[in-house]
Formats: structure tokens, C-alpha cells, sequence
């Protein structure tokens, strides 16, 4: 591989490239050539990966005073937030978890930066605080990522994360007195935890570099026993892999706590599937034996135990997935007992409650939720509420009901509790959002992609909509990553669906929609036909007078950035604005960062010369030409997205404000504080009212903001 690296010193006079007079920082160059099988690819902004450089953040406070100021002249801006801060401004529950006589859930009264835990005894028992979040820092963007009760409920392990990183930091809590033992355990990432007696197993990585927390390779992660009451020092090394260093270990325990499980994956390799095995702790043989030896494209997952026997959800012999039951002191394929099979419809997931198992399946990407024993017999489905997305069904063996929640595009999320015995649900908490949801209506649609493929999109708009190509059109997608596009409830569209708006949910190839196959027709070799069913949405929208050109925007984060930066290479005409989000833009280097590496399974490395040349085609940053009129462009990062790191939109956007030509709007909007999503309530409400006011204003649809947007909606009644 070859390298010049000649640093040129940086200055940021005004470029001839000019949009609402303002002008762009000049974003030097450096001379940096990479080889990869026989090619030859210039790098010049290589040195904007390094992101704690004075020139680096000298470029980052350029630009968003650039992007900032532009967006100040937008009118409506405040209008905007104002209104979304209010149909936001509403209280939010998550379902209630029992552990012994409590009951444990989040609230959210509306604004507050992270959501409040709480338990109470009973369901009629007074809620008692137990965490608040927004006191764990100045600005409240430290997050509450994980809250973990021992199996007798004594202690919990309650995680956080700063600024939104992926770094985790544990600490336990005496659930009986309520205080904090002194116990923190630091770099943990990519973590299960499983409770063993008096301790509990997670997952870490070795210390960073100093100085690199956010930017260098994650490797060799590593499985620990953790004792309540000692220091990290103490803690035992349970598993780890240094000849295998980009393997990923999660270990997990049954409910009973008889079994630990230990799962072992390779997408750094390209290997989709997990290796399983499993440790008896009744045994006096505490080695962990196989019931899957090998990592290899097939998936397997702990369901529960009964008794010895194992209940297992794999895509093994089933594309869209199945139920199986091991016995894994043999644990060959041949004795393996299928007790729930494949169906057309892809399993979404599968849990227990009561000894009993609820398997959810996706049908034309809406729910359907059923209720087996054991053995495999069906007992009965769900009925749910309408089309949308429902999750929970589960619990413990000593369960009589447990919570579910159902939601869609108009349907915020209601928490119902099912009764086993009876199979009846009932509303248990139902939101009241400052919205009438009888004044929209949504549609799903089936549009032919570039091949014919069939895909399906789901429209959101105000009744009544008149289908005369002026509507201004938001079109959303991910598109990767055996990832499903869900119907579901977000109170911050509604400013958008008032102001006329349609909304516009594709569920692309590469997703999970219809099982693996779905999946594998949009990865790898086959990520085109991504990019070619978007195109195709958007050309459904117009054909069909949803939108135009002019009034058509696209939007997509992580995997979905990387779409809308490769649509608007292969199409610039087609769209008028694009919100590229902590996109994945440069294909050849992503594996070169953090935990990039993961990602092998799904899009190749340039490190194969076949991968290359198809992520070559492609590539966002790469594929960027001079003398475009690309489409008015907002590009997000945040400063501590450690995920995809923000050296990715960094040098997307100096390469697109280089070559774009026109008078569109080319810009970069970059959190500070924040990770790969909003690290609070308020960057976030701020972040989308900035999106929708860039994609009005370059629109050229002035919205309109009265005092009938508040409208209360009616309370909907059981079923």
C-alpha cells in the first residue's frame, strides 16, 4: 500500500462555491495515495479521521458556523422546534418488568432529557424512584444503557453511557438499601450479563489508547465474572480468543441459573452466524462444551431450557427461521426436534412466559403473534389491535400475565397486559398525545424495483390528500443488516404529516422483511439492488403525484446514510433534498475503525480484491463527480458517535462541497456531546426540527403554524 502524507497548513478563506450568501471553508488537501489491488485511490482529506487534531476541530467549528448560521435564516425554525417540543411534550412508559413482588419501568413525563426508572410493589403499589438519569450530568447526555436485577432481585447492575458513546461503564446497586456499592467495571461494549449466584458474567475490550478512546480498533473482546463487592482487578477471565481478535463473545445464563451459554461470532471474517456452546453449572465439569462447535452463516440463540433440554430459535435449515429443541448432552443435528417449523412468513422472534411460547412472525412487515407449548402445539394467536408492530411476550416459569406493546405510524405506543389463562388482553397505559390520529391515514404499497422485485412502502399523509405532484415527500430507508423498517409511532412526525407532509417508509432488500433471503438479495455482491429499490420508491412517488423532483427528500442513518449517499451519486436528478445521517460514506476504510470490522459480514473488505472493486462502484465518498448539481444536502454527525465514526461524514463532506456545482446547498451539521444517536431530548428535538426546516426551505413550501395543530385525541377502547 502506498502513502504520501504531506500535512499542508490550514486556513479557511472563502471558496467561489457560494449558497445563501454565505460561503464554504476551504478544506485543504494533503497528497495521500492508497493502493489497493493495483488501484491507485487518493485520500486528500485522510487527515480528517484524526478527530482530537487542532486543524480537525478548527474545520468542525468552520463548518457549523457555516451550517448554523444558514439555518438561522430559516423563519420558521423556531416555529418548528416549538411545535415538535410540544406533540413531544407528553408522558412515556415503558412495559413493566417483575422481578419477585416489584414491578420495574421507565417514565418520561415529556421533555426530560433521559427517562426516569422506577418500581413499585404491586400494580396498585405506590412508584417508587429509583434512578435519575438527568442527575448524572450537567447537560443530561448521560444515558442509562442497562439495568440488570440479579435473579433473587438483592442487586443490579445498571450501566451508563457519556455523550452517547458505545463505551459502557457498570456499577451495582443494593436494591434492598439502595445504595451503590463501590464496584465500577470500565470498558465494557458489546455486553450480555448473566447473573451466577453472587456475580455476574459480561463482555469488555482491553483499555484504548489514550486519546483514541473513540477512533481505534475494537479487539480481542473478552468474557468476565464480576463478584458483587470487589474491584474490576479481581475479576476472573472467563473467555477470550487472541488468535481469533475481531470474534465477538456474549455469555448468558438461564433463568434457573444452571446453564451459562456462551456465544461466539466472526463477521470480521464475513461469517453471519454464531458458534454455541453451553456449561452445566450442576456439573462438576465446568468446561463449556458444544452444541454448535463451529462459527459458519447459520444463527442459534438460547430460547429457555427445559430442564436439560434446550429450546433453540435458528435459521439452520430454515431460511425464515425455526424452533428446535436439544438435548445437548447430544447434541448432533440428527437428534435435534423441530417444534415450531418455517413458515412463508419469517419468525421476528421467540420467547417464553409460563412454560409456555409465544412466537412472533413478520406478515407483510406487520406482526402476528402466536401462543405454542412446548411440544410445538399451537394453542392460540393474539389478537392485536390492527397492523403495526408489537413486542414483549415474555417472562418468567412462575408467571400468570406478563406486558406486551403495540404501536404504528398513528398509534402511539399502549402497553397491554395479557392474562395466560385467559389469553385476553387489555389496555394497561395508553398515551394521550397532543394529536388527532383519525386525521391521517396509512397505506402500504407494492412498487417494482429495477428487476421487477416486488417492494413494499408504507405512506403516511393527512386524509385527503390531493395527488397533484406538490406535496413535499420525506422518504425513509435502512436497508441492511437482516434489519426489519417497522411500522411505528413517533411523535416528532407529526409536524411534518400537518404541514401536509407525506411520509414515506420503503422496506428495501437487505432487511429482514421476508426472511433471509430478503437479506441476502440486498448484501454484499447484491447491495445494487439496495440503492435500485430506493431509486425505485422515489420514482414510484412521483409517477404515481405523492411529490415531484422538487418536493422529494430522502433520509437514512448509519446503513441508511450510506444509501442516501450512493442514491445521490446514481441519481442527483431524481431527488431535491438528501439527509445523509452518521452515514457509512467511505467503503474502502471502514473496517479500520472501532468496531467497523463487524461489518465485513454484510458489505465485504477492501482488503479482497472482488470486495474492492464492488464496494469501489459504490462508495459514496468515491463516487462523487465534479461539475454536479447534487441535491441540497444536510449531512449529521456527532462528535462521539464511536460507531460510525464521524471521520466518515467528515470527508463526504469535504469531498461533496469540492465537486458539487450548483446552487443547492451542500452542509454538515455536527452534535457535540452525542453519539450515533441524540444523546438527550433536547439535541434531539432540536436535530429534526433543523431537518425539516433545511428540507422545507430548499422545497421551496413555506409551512404554516396555528393553534389547531393541538388537537386532542380521543381515548381508543380495549378489544
Amino acid at each position: 500500500m502506498i502513502k504520501k502524507y504531506i500535512i499542508i497548513s490550514m486556513t479557511f478563506a472563502a471558496s467561489t462555491a457560494t449558497f445563501a450568501q454565505n460561503t464554504y471553508p476551504v478544506t485543504q488537501k494533503i497528497d495521500h495515495t492508497d493502493e489497493y489491488h493495483g488501484v491507485k485511490v487518493d485520500d486528500p482529506y485522510r487527515w480528517l479521521e484524526d478527530d482530537n487534531s487542532a486543524e480537525t476541530k478548527a474545520w468542525v467549528e468552520a463548518q457549523n458556523k457555516v451550517t448554523f448560521d444558514y439555518l438561522s435564516t430559516i423563519p420558521y425554525r423556531n416555529q418548528m422546534k416549538k411545535r415538535i417540543e410540544e406533540v413531544f411534550n407528553y408522558p412515556r412508559y415503558t412495559a413493566p418488568n417483575r422481578k419477585g413482588e416489584y414491578f420495574y419501568f421507565s417514565k418520561n413525563d415529556g421533555l426530560q432529557n433521559q427517562s426516569l426508572l422506577y418500581r413499585q410493589k404491586g400494580l396498585d403499589g405506590k412508584p417508587e424512584l429509583i434512578m435519575d438519569p438527568n442527575k448524572l450530568s450537567p447537560d443530561g447526555t448521560t444515558q442509562l444503557t442497562d439495568f440488570n436485577l440479579s435473579k433473587n432481585g438483592q442487586y443490579a447492575v445498571w450501566g451508563i453511557s457519556k455523550g452517547g458513546s458505545d463505551w459502557r461503564t457498570y456499577y451495582i446497586r443494593d436494591m434492598q438499601t439502595g445504595k451503590d456499592l463501590p464496584d465500577s467495571i470500565l470498558w465494557v461494549k458489546a455486553s450480555a450479563i448473566g447473573w451466577q449466584g453472587d456475580g455476574f458474567y459480561y463482555s469488555r475490550y482491553p483499555a484504548p489508547e489514550k486519546g483514541k478512546e473513540l477512533s481505534s480498533k475494537n479487539e480481542n473482546h473478552q468474557v468476565w465474572f464480576h463478584k458483587v463487592g470487589t474491584p474490576q482487578e479481581q475479576d476472573q477471565l472467563i473467555y477470550e480468543d487472541k488468535a481469533n481478535p475481531q470474534r465477538f463473545h456474549f455469555l448468558s445464563t438461564s433463568e434457573d441459573e444452571r446453564f451459562a451459554y456462551l456465544s461466539i461470532s466472526d463477521r470480521g471474517k464475513g461469517f453471519d452466524g454464531n458458534a454455541l456452546y453451553y456449561r452445566d453449572n450442576q456439573s462438576s465439569d465446568k468446561t463449556f462444551k458444544p452444541i454448535v462447535a463451529e462459527v459458519g452463516k447459520y444463527r442459534y440463540g438460547v430460547i429457555d431450557n427445559d430442564g436439560e433440554k434446550q429450546i433453540l430459535f435458528t435459521n439452520e435449515g430454515a431460511e425464515n427461521n425455526r424452533v428446535v429443541i436439544v438435548d445437548p448432552a447430544n447434541p448432533a443435528r440428527e437428534n435435534w426436534k423441530e417444534i415450531v417449523p418455517e413458515k412463508k412468513e419469517p419468525i421476528q422472534n421467540a420467547n417464553t412466559a409460563a412454560g409456555k411460547l409465544y412466537v412472533s412472525y413478520l406478515k407483510d412487515v406487520t406482526t402476528r403473534v402466536y401462543e405454542y407449548d412446548f411440544t410445538g402445539k399451537l394453542l392460540k394467536e393474539i389478537k392485536l389491535p390492527g397492523l403495526g408492530t408489537a413486542t414483549g411476550f415474555g417472562g418468567e416459569k412462575d408467571d400468570k400475565f406478563f406486558f406486551y406493546t403495540f404501536t404504528s405510524f398513528t398509534f402511539p405506543p399502549t402497553i397491554y397486559k395479557y392474562d395466560i389463562a385467559s389469553g385476553a388482553s387489555t389496555i394497561f397505559r395508553q398515551p394521550e398525545v397532543k394529536f388527532n390520529p383519525t386525521d391521517y391515514e396509512t397505506k402500504q404499497v407494492f412498487y417494482p424495483s429495477k428487476d421487477g422485485t416486488k417492494i413494499p412502502m408504507f405512506l403516511v399523509y393527512k386524509k385527503g390528500l390531493k395527488l397533484d405532484g406538490t406535496n413535499p415527500t420525506m422518504l425513509y430507508a435502512y436497508g441492511g443488516f437482516n434489519i426489519s423498517s417497522l411500522p411505528g409511532f413517533s411523535a416528532t412526525l407529526i409536524p411534518w404529516l400537518e404541514q401536509g407532509g407525506v411520509y414515506a417508509l420503503a422496506n428495501l432488500r437487505g432487511g429482514a422483511e421476508y426472511g433471509e433471503a430478503w437479506h441476502q438479495a440486498g448484501m454484499r455482491f447484491k447491495k445494487q439492488n439496495v440503492f435500485d429499490d430506493f431509486i425505485a420508491a422515489g420514482e414510484y412517488l412521483i409517477k404515481n403525484k405523492y411529490t415531484s423532483k422538487e418536493r422529494l427528500a430522502i433520509r437514512g442513518g448509519s446503513n441508511g446514510g450510506l444509501l442516501v449517499g450512493a442514491v445521490i451519486n446514481q441519481r442527483p436528478d431524481l431527488f431535491k433534498v438528501a439527509i445523509p445521517q452518521v452515514g457509512v460514506m467511505d467503503m474502502l476504510r471502514f473496517h479500520k475503525f472501532t468496531i467497523g470490522w463487524n461489518w465485513i459480514a454484510e458489505y465485504g473488505s477492501s482488503d479482497s480484491a472482488a470486495d474492492f472493486k464492488n464496494l469501489y462502484a459504490y462508495s459514496p465518498i468515491h463516487n462523487l463527480k465534479a461539475g454536479v448539481n447534487y441535491p441540497a444536502t444536510l449531512i449529521t454527525t456527532a462528535d462521539h458517535d464511536d460507531r460510525v465514526v464521524p471521520a466518515h461524514s467528515f470527508k463526504y463532506a469535504a469531498t461533496l462541497q469540492e465537486k458539487h456545482k450548483g446552487p443547492n446547498p451542500v452542509m454538515i451539521r455536527i452534535e457535540t456531546n452525542s453519539g450515533h444517536g441524540a444523546s438527550n431530548t433536547a439535541k434531539n428535538i432540536e436535530s429534526i426540527a433543523d431537518i425539516y426546516c433545511f428540507m422545507f426551505a430548499n422545497m421551496g413550501y413555506t409551512p404554516k403554524f396555528s393553534n389547531n395543530n393541538t388537537s386532542e385525541g380521543g381515548k381508543k377502547k380495549a378489544f
